[in-house]
């Protein structure tokens, strides 16, 4: 063998030194050393293109919404603020109007109309879903009573549902979720504990000659605080 033919076997990797596999490619198709994989470079504006919309979306939509609620920088009397883009319009509406100027009056007025006409039929049709809902409930707890049947509890239960027809206010006083019910039962269970504590230590005091009246009057006070936290909890006190 040749000296030649010696160093080219000396600079010849050993089989068992590196392995064609994935992430492996064999070494003639590696990358050089400071070669990149992309000699043309990324081309220009490809870092603000975005592929086209699938037929689900509504990308015009998301924009709009997204424009609306930027934050942006405004002048106030009191200085500079941050305000989303959509309130920052609308208080440019209601200064204008309030400047004089009829164009923002009418459109400001009309704005404010749509609004409050929108929270009413909202808030009616809130109202009348819980009217609904409360008397079929109670109908069908009634007849079920009635027969002697029993059925799955509803959530929220009727008479959790304060109606308030005078004020047209709607109140959820209990559980309206299998959640929220798992934990109203806890709760429920805690009261019965502490009340029930609360009569024996009640029952303390009216011994004869109790030496610890003391420490009894102290622990039946914490007991009542305690409970009064968990029926305001429940919703039993205002």
């Amino acid at each position: 063998m040749s000296e030649g033919d010696r160093k080219a076997l000396a600079r010849r990797p050993a089989a068992s030194s590196y392995e064609v596999g994935y992430g492996k490619p064999p070494a003639k198709n590696r990358f050089k050393p400071g070669q990149t994989g992309n000699p043309k470079g990324r081309p220009r504006g490809a870092k603000n293109r975005s592929p086209s919309p699938q037929l689900h979306e509504e990308r015009l939509k998301a924009l709009i919404l997204e424009e609306a609620y930027r934050t942006i920088a405004v002048n106030d009397a009191a200085g500079v603020i941050s305000l989303p883009m959509a309130q920052a319009v609308i208080r440019s509406v209601a200064v204008n109007a309030a400047k004089g100027s009829q164009r923002a009056q009418r459109l400001f007025t009309e704005l404010l109309s749509a609004t409050e006409r929108e929270n009413r039929r909202l808030h009616d049709q809130f109202l009348e879903t819980a009217i609904t809902y409360k008397v079929e409930w109670e109908r069908e707890l009634e007849r079920r009573r009635a027969l002697g049947s029993s059925g799955p509890e509803p959530l929220p239960h009727p008479d959790h549902v304060v109606v308030n027809i005078r004020a047209g206010t709607v109140q959820i006083v209990g559980p309206a979720t299998k959640e929220e019910k798992a934990e109203w039962d806890l709760w429920q269970e805690r009261k019965a504990m502490f009340e029930e504590e609360l009569r024996e230590l009640e029952a303390l005091l009216e011994k004869p000659r109790y030496r610890y009246k003391a420490q009894v009057l102290e622990e039946i006070d914490e007991t009542k605080k305690v409970l009064e936290i968990i029926r305001r909890m429940l919703g039993e006190l205002d």
